[in-house]
C-alpha cells in the first residue's frame, strides 16, 4: 500500500503531463493538490481486496497463521468455484464502496464513481452483474460467524490507516459532493495501474528484510532512480515571429519563407481562447506537416501537453514521418538537456533502423542493489545513462505501455484502438490524453474507420486534448462530422451536461449543430477551421503559396496495348511517367506489357506485395531517382515508366513528367495529380522534355464508350462503383468540349471534392439510372460498415458522476494491439502474413539471396537459417524483415485454413524458444531456388523486380 501510493505521488509530480493534472484537478475542491491526494489514496487502497478470505486462503500455511489470530476462512477446496466470484480487484471495489458508505456517510451512487477505479485496476472495470453476484456471497469477503467481525475490523483498520496516511481523511467530506467525469475516472484508473505495475516490480522494490526499516518515500525514491523514466515534454511558448519559428524548427530552402497556410495556422493557434481542434486543408506540398508541428508546439505550451502523437494511414507513411519527427524534436529548445521517450508505433517498428538505434541507446531499468549490506551502507542504485537524448525507453515497451512514450509516430490504428472496448483501455487513453494528437490524411478513412475515429475524437474532446487534422482533399460534410464529434463532447463536458449515448446529445447536439452550420457550408480552399470547448468555430482562408499547376485531363481506353503506344509516343524524347493502377493484379499485367515493349530496365514496379525489405528499398529508389531537384541523384535521362499501386499516392515526394491513372475517387485522383510536375524543373519546366512541359494526366481503368462510363471490375471492388461514377461526373467538364478546361491546382481541388461528395450535384444527362443504382449499393455498404463498427466500439462519454462500471463489457478482451485487435478498427480482408525464405536443394534454408547490405555493410542475402538451433541475430532479424502479407485470395476462410495447415508443416522447434523473438510463432513460406512454390491450390512466384505473383493451379 505504501509503495503503490508513493509511486503514484512520484508519477504525479515527475511524469504526468500538466494537461492531465489540470483535467483531474479541475473537478476537485482543492484542484491539483486534491488530484495528487486522490491518485495516491486510490493507489494505496487498490489491493484492499486481498485482505479477504477468498484471496488469503490460497496458501494454506499462511492461511493457518491468519486463522490462529481469529481470521477464520474456508479452504480453497471448500470455497470451490465460488472463489471466481471474488477476484481481488472486484473485492477491492466492494470493500472500498462499503467503507465510504458506512463509515464516511456517502450515498451509494456517489461511492461507485470512486470505487470503480480500484475495481478496474486489472484492466477491466467490473460489470453490475459481477457486483450483484458477489453481494450474495459475503463469505468470500468476510467469512462467517465470529470471524466476520474480525475480518471487517481488519479491512476497516487498513482503510482508515490509508485515509490518514495519504491525507484524505478531512477531504472525503468534501469529495462526496464531487461528480467525477468519466474521463477523470479513466485517467485515475490508468495511473493506479501504472503505479501498481511499478510498485510490483521486484527489481525496483526488492523483497528484502532490511527495507522494512526504510520509509516508503525512501524505497520509492530508490526505485524511481532505478526506473529512470524519461521526462515529459514541458514546452515554452515558441518564438512569436512566425518566420523565426519555421527557420529554427525546420530546414527551409535558401531564401524560402513560411508559406501562407503555415503562417495562418500559427496565427490561428495563437488567437484561440484555448487549445482545441484545428483542421488544416491545403494542397499537396504546401507544408501541412510542418504547420501541424508548429501548431502542436503552441498548443502544448498552452495546454500543458507532454508529447505529440502523429497518426498516419499506413506503416509506410509512419516510417516516412518518423525521421521527420526526430529531426523536429532535436531542434526544440525545450528538450535540451533532458531525456525524452520516442516511439514508432506499428507492428514492424522493431525492423526500422532509426527506431532500433534509439532502442540501443535506451539502457535498461537499473535494479536496486540487493546485496546484504544494511540500508545505511548500501550504495544508491546506479542509473545507466542513455546514449541519446531521445530514447525508446526499455520500460515503455510492449503493447500495453509503449504508447505512454512522449513522442509517437505511427499508424492511425494506434489511435483508433482508443475507441475499441478492450482490456487496459484506460492505459491507451492515458497515453493520448497527455499529448497533442495530429491526424494526417483525414480523407483516407472509410465509413468503418471513420466510425471509430469520430468516437475517439469525442473522447479527445472530453479530455481537452489539442488535435490537428490534416487533409488535402476533405469533403465539407466530413469536415463538419469531425468537428462535431470533437467539439460536441468537449462543449458538453465543459458545461457539465455530458454527451449521453452519442456525441452531443439532446440540447447540446442541437446547439452544436447550429453553431457548426458554417463549417459544413465552407468550400474555400485552402481552409483552416478551429474550435475549442464552448467556442464557436473560427474559419480562416489563407492564400495558397502561389505555386500552381494546370493539368490537362484525357480519357484513355483501357487496353494495355493502347497505353504502350501512347507512352511510346509521349516518351519519344525521354521523360518519366507514372502509371497508377487500383489493384496489384493490374500493376503486374501492365508492367508485363510495358516491359515487353520498352525492356526491363526502363520499367519499375511498386506495390504492397513485396517483402518488407524490398518495399523499403523500392521506396528509397523511387525517392533517389524521382525525388525533388537537388535531392534525387539519378533521375533517368531517357524514358522511364513506373507502374505502381496506391503506394505512390501519398507520403512519397516524387515528381513525374506524365501521369496515367485508373479512374478512382476524385480526392485520391487529386492526390495522384500531386505527383505530376510536383516541383519546378528549370524556368518554365524547360528541363523536362518539350512534349511533356505541359502537365497531362491520362485517365483509364474504365470503358468510356457508353453514355455512362463503366469502371473495370477491380476498381469497383476496391472503391465501389458509386464513388467512381461521382468522380467521373465531376471530371466531365475537364474531358469534354472542343477545348476542355484543365484542372487547376490548387484552385479546383475543393470544387471537385465538394462536387463529388456533396448531395447537391445532379447527375449528368443519361446517368441518373446508373447513379441511382450505384448510390443505393453504396449507402447499403456504408450502413453495413457502421453497424459492424458499432459491435466493439466504445460508448461515448457519459454524464459526470456515472461510474465506469461495465465500460468495456462485451469487448474484444486482451487483443487490442494485436492483428486480431487491429482488424477490428479496419474493415479489410487481410491475408496471412508470412516470413519468406529460400530452401536450397540440399534442404538448408537461408534468407532470400538478392538482399543487399545493411547500413553497416553486412550482407543480408543468403544468410544461414539452421534447423537445429536459433539462427544468428542478423539472420533472424533479416528473415523477419523479409515478411509479407499474402493477397486477398488467402483471406477467405477455406483457403486460409488450408494455407495455414500447409505452412505449419514447416515447423522448426528450435526457432520457437524465447531466444528467438524474431521467428517464434511465425509462419514460414519457403521458396525454392527459382523463387517459386505452391500453396493452397495456388502457384506463387516472387521476383525482386515484380514482387509476388499468384495464379491458381
Amino acid at each position: 500500500m505504501d509503495d503503490s501510493a508513493a509511486v503514484a505521488g512520484l508519477l504525479w509530480d515527475e511524469w504526468v503531463p500538466v494537461q492531465i493534472r489540470r483535467l483531474i484537478g479541475d473537478v476537485l475542491p482543492a484542484g491539483e493538490a486534491d488530484g495528487r491526494r486522490l491518485v495516491m489514496w486510490l493507489a494505496g487502497v487498490h489491493d484492499i481486496g486481498k485482505a479477504t478470505p477468498a484471496f488469503a486462503c490460497q496458501v494454506e500455511s499462511l492461511a493457518d497463521r491468519m486463522r490462529d489470530v481469529g481470521l477464520g476462512m474456508r479452504s480453497v477446496r471448500e470455497m470451490g468455484v465460488d472463489r471466481r466470484m471474488a477476484p481481488h480487484a472486484l473485492a477491492s471495489q466492494v470493500l472500498l464502496g462499503e467503507w465510504l458508505e458506512e463509515c464516511c456517510g456517502w450515498a451509494p451512487g456517489q461511492c461507485d464513481q470512486f470505487s470503480v477505479i480500484v475495481g478496474g485496476h486489472h484492466g477491466v472495470p467490473p460489470e453490475y452483474g459481477q457486483i450483484s453476484a458477489l453481494d450474495n456471497r459475503g463469505h468470500l469477503l468476510w467469512s462467517a460467524g465470529a470471524s466476520r467481525r474480525v475480518w471487517r475490523r481488519v479491512q476497516r483498520e487498513l482503510l482508515e490507516a490509508c485515509a490518514e496516511e495519504f491525507g484524505v481523511r478531512d477531504r472525503l467530506g468534501l469529495w462526496k459532493a464531487v461528480r467525477l467525469p468519466q474521463p477523470v475516472q479513466v485517467l485515475v484508473t490508468a495511473l493506479v495501474i501504472v503505479a501498481d505495475w511499478i510498485a510490483s516490480n521486484p527489481e525496483l522494490f526488492p523483497y528484502y528484510p532490511q527495507d522494512a526499516a526504510r520509509t516508503s518515500a525512501e524505497r520509492a525514491a530508490a526505485a524511481w532512480r532505478g526506473l529512470a523514466l524519461p521526462d515529459p515534454w514541458r514546452p515554452a511558448e515558441p518564438p512569436t515571429d512566425v518566420q523565426e519559428l519555421f527557420r529554427s524548427r525546420f530546414t527551409l530552402p535558401k531564401g524560402a519563407v513560411a508559406r501562407p497556410v503555415q503562417v495562418a495556422a500559427v496565427e490561428l493557434a495563437r488567437s484561440m481562447a484555448a487549445p482545441g481542434l484545428m483542421v488544416i486543408e491545403a494542397p499537396m506540398g504546401e507544408g501541412k506537416t510542418e504547420a501541424a508541428l508548429a501548431v502542436a508546439e503552441i498548443f502544448a505550451a498552452r495546454s500543458g501537453a507532454g508529447g505529440v502523437f502523429f497518426a498516419l494511414p499506413t506503416m509506410a507513411t509512419g516510417n516516412a514521418m518518423f525521421p521527420r519527427l526526430l529531426k523536429w524534436l532535436k531542434r526544440l529548445p525545450s528538450l535540451e538537456g533532458r531525456r525524452h521517450s520516442v516511439l514508432l508505433a506499428h507492428s514492424k517498428a522493431a525492423l526500422n533502423d532509426e527506431f532500433t538505434d534509439l532502442m540501443k541507446g535506451a539502457g535498461a531499468v537499473a535494479a536496486v542493489n540487493l546485496d546484504a549490506a544494511p540500508p545505511a551502507q548500501r550504495p544508491a542504485p546506479e542509473v545507466r545513462e542513455a546514449v541519446a537524448e531521445l530514447v525508446a525507453h526499455v520500460w515503455l515497451r510492449g503493447r500495453k505501455k509503449a504508447m505512454l512514450s512522449s513522442f509517437v509516430a505511427g499508424t492511425v490504428d494506434q489511435l483508433l484502438l482508443a475507441g475499441l472496448k478492450s482490456k487496459h483501455l484506460a492505459l491507451r487513453h492515458l497515453a493520448v490524453a497527455g499529448k497533442v494528437v495530429v491526424i494526417d490524411e483525414a480523407h483516407a478513412y472509410d465509413t468503418y474507420m471513420s466510425a471509430y475515429l469520430d468516437r475517439v475524437l469525442s473522447w479527445l474532446g472530453a479530455y481537452r486534448v489539442p488535435v490537428v487534422i490534416l487533409s488535402a482533399t476533405l469533403p465539407a460534410a466530413r469536415r463538419r462530422e469531425l468537428i462535431e464529434a470533437y467539439a460536441g463532447t468537449a462543449t458538453a463536458t465543459a458545461t457539465g451536461m455530458g454527451a449521453g449515448a452519442g456525441a452531443g446529445a439532446g440540447a447540446v447536439e442541437g446547439a452544436v449543430s447550429e453553431a457548426f452550420e458554417p463549417v459544413g457550408a465552407a468550400v474555400e480552399y485552402p481552409l483552416l477551421t478551429a474550435v475549442a470547448a464552448g467556442q464557436a468555430p473560427t474559419l480562416r482562408r489563407p492564400g495558397a503559396s502561389g505555386r500552381a499547376v494546370c493539368v490537362r485531363l484525357e480519357r484513355l481506353d483501357d487496353d494495355p496495348g493502347v497505353l504502350a503506344d501512347r507512352l511510346d509516343e509521349q516518351l519519344r524524347d525521354g521523360g518519366c511517367a507514372l502509371v497508377v493502377r487500383n489493384t496489384v493484379t493490374r500493376v503486374l499485367e501492365t508492367a508485363r506489357v510495358l516491359r515487353e515493349r520498352f525492356g526491363d530496365d526502363d520499367v519499375t514496379v511498386a506495390h504492397a506485395r513485396f517483402l518488407d525489405l524490398d518495399r523499403a528499398f523500392n521506396d528509397k529508389e523511387l525517392l533517389r531517382r524521382f525525388g525533388p531537384p537537388g535531392q534525387a541523384t539519378d533521375r533517368p535521362g531517357r524514358r522511364h515508366v513506373v507502374v505502381a499501386s496506391q503506394v505512390a499516392e501519398q507520403s512519397l515526394d516524387v515528381d513525374f513528367d506524365l501521369l496515367v491513372t485508373d479512374l478512382c475517387p476524385v480526392d485520391l485522383l487529386l492526390q495522384r495529380l500531386g505527383r505530376l510536375h510536383r516541383h519546378p524543373r528549370g524556368v518554365g519546366q524547360a528541363d523536362r522534355p518539350a512534349r511533356l512541359r505541359e502537365p497531362r494526366c491520362l485517365v483509364t481503368g474504365a470503358d468510356w464508350s457508353g453514355t455512362v462510363p463503366e469502371p473495370v471490375r477491380g476498381s469497383a471492388t476496391v472503391y465501389g462503383k458509386y464513388l467512381l461514377l461521382r468522380s467521373a461526373a465531376v471530371l466531365l467538364p475537364h474531358f469534354e468540349g472542343p477545348d476542355p478546361a484543365p484542372v487547376r491546382l490548387p484552385q479546383d481541388i475543393s470544387p471537385l471534392v465538394q462536387g463529388a461528395y456533396g448531395d447537391a450535384s445532379a447527375p449528368p444527362t443519361g446517368w441518373a439510372g446508373a447513379m441511382g443504382e450505384a448510390r443505393a449499393g453504396h449507402e447499403e455498404h456504408c450502413a453495413d460498415q457502421a453497424r459492424r463498427a458499432a459491435t466493439f466500439r466504445l460508448d461515448d462519454v457519459r454524464k459526470a458522476g456515472e461510474p465506469l462500471i461495465g465500460w468495456v463489457a462485451a469487448g474484444v478482451g486482451d487483443t487490442d494491439d494485436t492483428p486480431e485487435g487491429r482488424a477490428q478498427v479496419r474493415d479489410t480482408r487481410d491475408g496471412l502474413e508470412v516470413i519468406v525464405v529460400q530452401k536450397r536443394g540440399d534442404g538448408t534454408m537461408r534468407t532470400v539471396s538478392w538482399l543487399g547490405q545493411d547500413q553497416r555493410g553486412r550482407d543480408l542475402g543468403g544468410l544461414a537459417l539452421p534447423w537445429d538451433q536459433v539462427p544468428q541475430r542478423l539472420a533472424a532479424r533479416t528473415a523477419a524483415a523479409s515478411a509479407m502479407r499474402l493477397p486477398v485470395q488467402f483471406s477467405y476462410q477455406d483457403v486460409m485454413s488450408r494455407a495455414i495447415g500447409e505452412l505449419e508443416e514447416l515447423y522448426v522447434p528450435a526457432w520457437q524458444s524465447k531466444d528467438s523473438p524474431w521467428l517464434a510463432g511465425q509462419l514460414i513460406l519457403a521458396l525454392d531456388e527459382d523463387c517459386q512454390t505452391q500453396l493452397a491450390g495456388f502457384s506463387l512466384r516472387y521476383s525482386k523486380t515484380a514482387g509476388l505473383e499468384v495464379t491458381r493451379v
